[in-house]
Formats: C-alpha cells, sequence, structure tokens
C-alpha cells in the first residue's frame, strides 16, 4: 500500500513511514503533547488529520523497521496485533511520565490553591483524553475490543486508559491531601463563612468518575467516591457536629438546642443538593442524626413534659421532628404523651364532679371529656403530625379516663349512662332547641366519646329506652336528627347494634298510617267524638318497655274510644294481642271551671291523672278510697299521680298530714290560678326516674348473663374441646366490641352451662361440648 504524505505545518513534521515505529511513535507523541498541553491554543485540522492516519499506518503496518522476530510475522493479523500492544504500551508509558510531572508540580501547592491545580489539571487531562480517544478509534475499534473479547484484563478504550492512569499515577498521590482540603473549605462553609462550593462539586465529580469497574471497564461504581470521599467527610462531619452540640448544651437551653440542630440539619440537606453526590444523602443523615439527636436524646425527653405541661407546642412539633429521625425516637414521648392526656382527663373529670356534686349533669360531663379530647387530639394534628401511634396513645387515653375516672369508680357503666342522657336532652324537643347544623356537630362529638366507652350495651340500653320515650310522647326535636345518630351507631357498631331502634321508628310511621286508616273509618260511622285520640302500636320485641305495675280501670269516654280502636285493629290483623301501657299514655283536659280566668286553661296530664280529675265532672269532692274504687290504682301509683294536682293547687286536701292517703278528701279548687294558660300536671318523680335507672341496670346484667352464655357456647359447638383458660380468653375477645366482660362473670356463666349440661368437664382442665 502506497503512503501518502500530507503536507506538513509548521509545528508537525511530515507523517514517517509506517514501517518505521520509532519514528511513527516520535511523530505521535507530538501530536500528543499538542493535545494535553496546549489545547487551549486549539487544534489544526492537518495536525489533527496526520496524528488520526498515523495510528492507522502504525496498526497495519506488516513490517517494522528494526522490530525483532515476532513483528515480522507473515500474518498480517498478527503483525498488527503486536504493533497494537506496544503502541498501546508506549501511551501508558506517555500517560505515566506525563501524570508523574503533575504530581510533582502538584506538591507545591496547598489547601485551595491545591484544589484550584487539581481541578484544572483535571479538566484539561479529561478534554485531552476525549481527543486523544477519538484520534486513537482505530486502535480501540481492533487491537483493543480484540483484547477486551479475549478477556484480557487491564486493557481499556483510550478514555478509560486516561481514567486508571490518572487513578493509579495521580490520584493515588494527591487524594489524600486534595481531601483534606475539602474538609477544610467545608468547616469554614459550616463556621459562616462563603465559599466557592463549585470547587468541591467538580472535586466530588472527578472522584466518581475515577469509579471504574476493573471487571467490566464499560460499568462505572462509586466505590472510588466512597472510600477516598465519602467515608472521611463523614467521619469529619460526626466529629464537627459532636463537639459543637456537646459545647452549645452546656451552654444553652434544651428548646435552643433544638433550633440549632434544626438549622444545622437543614444546612446539611442543602449541602447535599448544592454540591454534594446523592449518594451521601442518606449516610450523612444517618451521621447528622447520630451526632445532633441520637447522643441527645436523653436530655430531649427529659424536656418534653415540661414542654407538655406548658402547651408548647411549637417546641413539642420540632422535637417530634428531630426524634422521627432516630429509631425508636418517639416511644418515650408516646408513653409520656398518653400518661399525660391520661391524668389530664381524670383531672377534668374530679373538677367538674367536685363542683356540680350528685347533681352532675350528663352535657357537664360529656363537655368535660371533650374537652381533654379535643385539646389533645389538635395537639397530635399540629405537633405531631397526625402521626398514626401518638393517636394510638390518644385513643388508649382517653378510653382510661372516659371509662375509669372518679365518676365511674366501680366500673364504666356511668360513662355511657351520662352520653345516653345528654344525647337524649339534645334530641328532645326543648325550649332551647340548637341549629340542625350544630346538632349534628354534637352528635359527630357525642359519636367521639362513644368510640372510647367500653361497655356500648349500657349506652344501648339507655338510648334505647329514652328514645321509646321520645317517640311515644311525640317529643324527638327532629327525625332527621334521630336518624342521623342511628346510623352513626350503625357505622359504628353494626347492624345488629340498631336493628331494634330502626325498628322502633318504623312501628312510629305504621302507627301514623294506621290512625289516619281509623280516623277515615270513624267518619263513616255516626257518633259524638268526645275525645281526639291517636294510637302507636308498638312491636313487643324492640321495644324496651314493661307492662303497667298496677290495675286500671279507664274513664268511660277513653274506654268507649279504646273499645273502637280494638274493634276496628282486630278487623285488620285478627288474632295480635293488643297490651296497654296505660303508663305511657297522656292527653289533655280542658278546665273552665275556674272563676279567675276568662279563658279556660288546659291541663296537660297522664293517663291516671286523666281519671282523677275527670271524676270532678261529677261532683266537687272525693274521698282517697273513692279515687281507688273508681280507677283501680294502687295506693303508689295513685299517690304520685295526686302528688303533682296537688303541688298545683288544682285539687286541695283535707284531713290530717301532707301527703295523700286513704282517710283523705280531695276537692276542686274554683280559685286555681296560674300564669300559664297550658298546665303540665304530667311530671314525672325523681323516684319514677331512678327506678327506671335500676331497673335499666337490672336488665343489663341479665342480658349479659344471656350473652356471655350464647358467646360461650358459640365457641365451644366450634371448637368441641378447648382448655378452661383459653376458653376465657376466646370469650372476652368476642364479646369486649360491646362490653369488658368480668372473668368472674364469665366462670359463673360457664357454671351455669355446666349444670345445664351444655359442657361437660374433661381432663386437664378441658371442657368439652355436649350436643
Amino acid at each position: 500500500m502506497a503512503t501518502k504524505t500530507m503536507t506538513p505545518t509548521p509545528n508537525m513534521p511530515p507523517i514517517p513511514n509506517r514501517e518505521d515505529i520509532v519514528a511513527t511513535w516520535n511523530y505521535l507523541e507530538r501530536g500528543i503533547t499538542r493535545v494535553i498541553t496546549d489545547l487551549e491554543k486549539g487544534i489544526d485540522m492537518q495536525m489533527y488529520m496526520g496524528v488520526y492516519t498515523a495510528v492507522h499506518n502504525f496498526c497495519t503496518a506488516q513490517k517494522a523497521v528494526g522490530a525483532p522476530g515476532p513483528a515480522a510475522h507473515p500474518h498480517h493479523q498478527r503483525g498488527a496485533h503486536l504493533l497494537g500492544e506496544e503502541l498501546y504500551n508506549k501511551l501508558i508509558d506517555y500517560l505515566k511520565s506525563h501524570l508523574s510531572r503533575i504530581v510533582d508540580a502538584s506538591k507545591s501547592h496547598t489547601d485551595e490553591a491545591l484544589l484550584s491545580f487539581y481541578i484544572k489539571e483535571w479538566g484539561s487531562y479529561t478534554v485531552a483524553a476525549k481527543y486523544i480517544h477519538h484520534l486513537f478509534r482505530y486502535l480501540n475499534r481492533h487491537w483493543v475490543k480484540r483484547e477486551m473479547d479475549e478477556g484480557k484484563k487491564n486493557v481499556y478504550d483510550v478514555y478509560t486508559l486516561h481514567l486508571v492512569q490518572w487513578r493509579n499515577v495521580l490520584f493515588a498521590q494527591v487524594s489524600g491531601k486534595v481531601m483534606d482540603a475539602v474538609l477544610k473549605l467545608v468547616e469554614r462553609q459550616r463556621n459562616g463563612e462563603t465559599i466557592e462550593h463549585g470547587r468541591i462539586k467538580q472535586v466530588v465529580d472527578s472522584f466518581v468518575s475515577l469509579g471504574l469497574d476493573e471487571a467490566e471497564p464499560s460499568k462505572s461504581t462509586l466505590d472510588v467516591y466512597r472510600f477516598h470521599f465519602e467515608r472521611p467527610f463523614l467521619d469529619a462531619t460526626k466529629e464537627f457536629y459532636q463537639a459543637e452540640s456537646k459545647q452549645f448544651v452546656a451552654e444553652n437551653s434544651v428548646v435552643e438546642y433544638m433550633k440549632k440542630a434544626e438549622t444545622r440539619l437543614a444546612e446539611e440537606e442543602e449541602r447535599v443538593s448544592m454540591y454534594l453526590h446523592q449518594d451521601i444523602a442518606i449516610p450523612l443523615k444517618k451521621a447528622c442524626n447520630q451526632a445532633l439527636i441520637a447522643d441527645h436524646s436523653t436530655i430531649l425527653r427529659e424536656e418534653f413534659q415540661v414542654l407538655l405541661d406548658n402547651d408548647r407546642e411549637e417546641d413539642m412539633a420540632r422535637m417530634y421532628n428531630l426524634l422521627s429521625r432516630i429509631p425508636e425516637g418517639l416511644e418515650p414521648l408516646r408513653n409520656r404523651f398518653e400518661t399525660h392526656v391520661r391524668n389530664a382527663g381524670f383531672a377534668a373529670v374530679a373538677k367538674v364532679q367536685s363542683s356540680e356534686g350528685d347533681k352532675l349533669e350528663p352535657k357537664v360531663y360529656v363537655d368535660s371529656l371533650l374537652e381533654i379530647h379535643t385539646q389533645y387530639q389538635g395537639l397530635v394534628k399540629r405537633a405531631f403530625n397526625d402521626e398514626p401511634e401518638f393517636t394510638r396513645s390518644l385513643d388508649n387515653a382517653c378510653r382510661e379516663f372516659v371509662n375509669r375516672n372518679e365518676v365511674c369508680k366501680s366500673g364504666s357503666n356511668k360513662s355511657p349512662e351520662l352520653l345516653a342522657k345528654y344525647t337524649d336532652v339534645l334530641l328532645r324537643k326543648s325550649s332551647t332547641s340548637i341549629e340542625e347544623a350544630d346538632l349534628e356537630r354534637t352528635l359527630t362529638q357525642i359519636m367521639t366519646v362513644f368510640k372510647y366507652i367500653e361497655d356500648k350495651d349500657v349506652f344501648q340500653k339507655f338510648y334505647s329506652r329514652m328514645l321509646a320515650r321520645r317517640l311515644v310522647h311525640s317529643n324527638s326535636s327532629s327525625d332527621d336528627a334521630e336518624t342521623s345518630m342511628i346510623s352513626k351507631l350503625k357505622e359504628a357498631c353494626g347492624f345488629e347494634y340498631t336493628n331494634k331502634l330502626q325498628r322502633m321508628f318504623q312501628d312510629m310511621q305504621i302507627s301514623k298510617d294506621l290512625n289516619k286508616e281509623f280516623r277515615d273509618h270513624l267518619e263513616g260511622v255516626e257518633y259524638t267524638k268526645p275525645v281526639d285520640s291517636t294510637f302507636s302500636i308498638l312491636g313487643t320485641g324492640f321495644w324496651p318497655l314493661t307492662p303497667p305495675s298496677t290495675d286500671f280501670n279507664p274513664p268511660a269516654e277513653i274506654s268507649a274510644e279504646i273499645e273502637r280502636f280494638i274493634r276496628f285493629y282486630k278487623h285488620k290483623h285478627d288474632g295480635r294481642k293488643l297490651t296497654w301501657l296505660w303508663h305511657l299514655c297522656k292527653g289533655e283536659l280542658k278546665a273552665g271551671y275556674c272563676k279567675n280566668s276568662k279563658t279556660p286553661y288546659t291541663f296537660q296530664v297522664s293517663i291516671y291523672q286523666m281519671a282523677i280529675l275527670l271524676l270532678f265532672n261529677e261532683k266537687d269532692s272525693y274521698t282517697y278510697e273513692d279515687m281507688v274504687g273508681a280507677t283501680q290504682l294502687s295506693g303508689e301509683v295513685l299517690d304520685q299521680a295526686l302528688a303533682v294536682i296537688l303541688k298545683a293547687k288544682v285539687l286541695v286536701m283535707g284531713g290530717a298530714g301532707e301527703k295523700p292517703g286513704p282517710g283523705k278528701t280531695f276537692r276542686l279548687n274554683y280559685d286555681f290560678k296560674s300564669k300559664k294558660i297550658r298546665v303540665n300536671l304530667n311530671l314525672g318523680g325523681v323516684k319514677e326516674a331512678k327506678q327506671e335507672e335500676a331497673e335499666t341496670n337490672k336488665t343489663i346484667e341479665e342480658d349479659r348473663k344471656l350473652v356471655l352464655q350464647s358467646a360461650i357456647v358459640r365457641i365451644m359447638k366450634a371448637r368441641k374441646k378447648m382448655k378452661h383458660t383459653q376458653l376465657m380468653s376466646e370469650t372476652i375477645n368476642q364479646i369486649r366490641s360491646r362490653f369488658m366482660p368480668k372473668v368472674g362473670d364469665i366462670k359463673k356463666c360457664i357454671e351455669i352451662l355446666l349444670d345445664k349440661e351444655y359442657l361437660e368437664r374433661l381432663d386437664d382442665d378441658e371442657l368439652g361440648y355436649l350436643a
């Protein structure tokens, strides 16, 4: 092949004969030197092409002048192979020599000057490496590729070779000093000085670029960066902050230290984004957390109680954010928070109890519980980021003070009872009815307390009795509010919990339709209508109502109306039995006999009071015995009915003593006066309320025994055999959503089931199920 001679430039001789290896390398060396040292002056195309062509010629020469034996191998490929290797090795020697000179030059520089020198040399070297890589492209494509394909070690493309030589020759000797300079610069920045952080970024990039995978040169690793930059940087960071934080804590308050720590942590995060590699983010955060937080976690936690006691919300949020950065950092805070909230709840209830005494209003009690919950729920939200574990601590504390406070004492029955009574006050018609939106909000708050109540069956019993009274007496403030509350209970406890409550509503709707049909029926019958009546048909299994405790003979006017309704109802529903709940019946009487009133009074009365007062249409006075004979009421019920009438002075009593009873005479008071035209005489006494309370609590205990027994049977039917202790544990787990059963009650129920032969005793403390 003929050699093409290129026109020489002033700086470059003509390309030598391809077979003259020495001359060829000298020519290449001048070109490489020009690229690697004077690149900023630019490269003319003639020189560039001359070097490229010389490399090509060198690698494709078949004979070499002055080359011994193997270089003159008859096979072209073998010769080219050997010549390629020789050129590669000459380039290595050249780079080593060049880099050694740079190492010597670096010794005259220190600190920032060294950084500037390193960065400048690195920049020049890597740019030159890209040009030389391109000039040696023929070598890369043929000799280097073949060597790498054959699995030869320590052979790289020309650009990578430059990096390997930089790492082996220069970096190995100067990296420590460069890193010291970097760390001094960073420390100056941490101490408040402004630095040229771009230099550090360039150093980081160079360290990363030198991460070459020896096994697979085409891939890179961060090993060099991690060992030579990350490791010393982390050590220096930890050392710096340990010393600084120790001194700062000794001279400042805990709150001031937390502010300082926050600032330092933010600075380090910014440092990563500004000039560090992203790989350092996690280990740097870990090192800072250890030095700034974990090492001082004890004094931080001790300060937490002070912050709680003084409602220092912002500082608690600061502490939360700091301690959340270290493993198990928050657990002691959660425990202290739970104890604090529990004690605050107990104190709030004790305070209202001492101020209210025995006359503790349900609203006051529930508001005291809600106030504590609202206060600390807000704290969890604002200071503790609504963290689930802090919420759990709050829930645990609330469950404690709701169920085991001073008012509850012997158990948790009082909280559900008072909560049900407060709900009744809200849902009852009253002169101080609240707006619909406010009512809905208050009902939602009621459900907050309800969530923490353990004995949900107690609430259910009291609530259902009170709902029954509201419905029977048409005393609900709003059907929508009632429905909303039942929906909330259903969502919290399921369909079974509210099934009877919903059926009560259905009965009232059916009763409305039935009354309309009854009125339509009466329109076709000619008779004098002495009363305007309304009847409610209540399903026995769904309403928590007991039959009357006394015999009763209703007045003739009422009896006639009742007979008409019974005939109508039995015609529609043959075979159904009606039981009259006289103690829940009420009505109104017009009183036109009073001398001092131009407008007749309207007396709102119970059916028993109505029976008593209607007697006085016949004559003006009756003895106690006459009343008993006419009404058939028991003495206790008659006395209660008369007491309110006498107190209002509708009747006056003759005879010794202040209370109605045998031997007394009762006379109609024609001089009766009242500021109101409508006078309510149907007032249940305190005694009646306490009696109902006692009855409710009694039915709760009875129902619990049945619930426990059915749960035990259900478990044993499924398991057939069970250890006594396992059965107890499983029963508690199944029942706890309704109420918290006592171990003694479960044992009693097991004994009852053993006596009834539902269960049997087996060996080794086991119980067996008897089908």
